[in-house]
């Protein structure tokens, strides 16, 4: 006869454990909203965060998302709402811009991103060469001695990639490979000036007109070249300070040994014997 294990954890019949959750499920046929287990389950962003984003996702286009407004629907308050949206903003869901109107007055364009990897894969799979595709020749200088920003033909680093990213923000700024190749040059010299590459994306996508974009690479062209900040200066350095000449040899006055000082004197031995020493001397 077997003995029981009486520490043995029960399980029910379908192999779950007692206390875990259990689900009744009914099919949804209108007014819902397809939301993925990689938000769901995220393991780095907060209930309130997740939450919130929910929310944001079941919301017409056009929805007010604000903080005031959220924090007008829900009891967490405008400090954890806005804390949930920098969370979001960080993983890559939600996308924040300032836009400037013809009016002239200051709006926030929000972008909610239902699956921000899949966007951030498809931008790096556009900027990426094929792997048959011939090893281009470095670009040769043209007759100024200036590189011929047509003849790049390499679209891998972070100013093509800046540039392809672009239509995620609008769709109207999507570029060819061949614009984003001729483009990179400009967005590189950004670059180069310290200008970090958030804020080129933000003076690229920021006060879009209303009106379709119809030839997107020309418009980007143009900030590119009006807006182009001027170069840091050059930090100078602290000169050296210039190394000090020795005193000039003098003959002591008291026993004509060479010693240095600014002028004729005695010697540092001189100077220490008492007065009677030089009158017996």
């Amino acid at each position: 006869m077997t003995e029981q294990n009486p520490s043995a954890h029960a399980r029910s019949a379908s192999g779950r454990r007692p206390g875990g959750v259990e689900h009744e499920n009914h099919p949804h046929h209108d007014n819902f909203t397809v939301v993925g287990n990689h938000l769901l389950q995220h393991s780095e962003l907060s209930l309130t965060a997740i939450g919130l984003a929910v929310h944001i996702q079941s919301l017409p286009a056009g929805a007010p998302v604000g903080i005031k407004t959220l924090a007008g629907k829900f009891p967490e308050g405008e400090i954890r709402i806005a804390a949930a949206l920098r969370e979001l903003e960080e993983h890559g869901y939600l996308v924040r811009t300032k836009e400037r109107l013809q009016s002239g007055r200051v709006v926030t364009r929000t972008v909610f991103r239902n699956k921000p990897r899949a966007a951030f894969a498809a931008v790096a799979e556009a900027a990426r060469p094929a792997a048959d595709e011939p090893v281009s020749p470095a670009p040769a200088p043209t007759t100024t001695g200036r590189v011929d920003p047509v003849a790049v033909t390499d679209p891998v680093g972070p100013a093509a990639v800046l540039l392809a990213r672009l239509r995620v923000q609008d769709s109207r700024l999507l570029l060819t490979e061949r614009d984003v190749r001729r483009l990179a040059p400009a967005v590189t010299e950004w670059l180069e000036r310290g200008v970090p590459a958030t804020a080129v994306e933000r003076t690229l996508t920021a006060g879009l007109p209303q009106e379709p974009i119809r030839h997107p690479a020309a418009f980007l062209e143009r900030r590119l070249t009006a807006d182009l900040p001027p170069a840091l200066p050059a930090v100078p350095r602290p000169s050296a300070p210039a190394p000090r000449r020795p005193d000039p040899l003098q003959t002591c006055d008291g026993c004509e040994r060479a010693f240095r000082a600014p002028g004729p004197g005695r010697c540092r031995d001189c100077r220490e014997l008492p007065p009677s020493a030089h009158i017996a001397a």
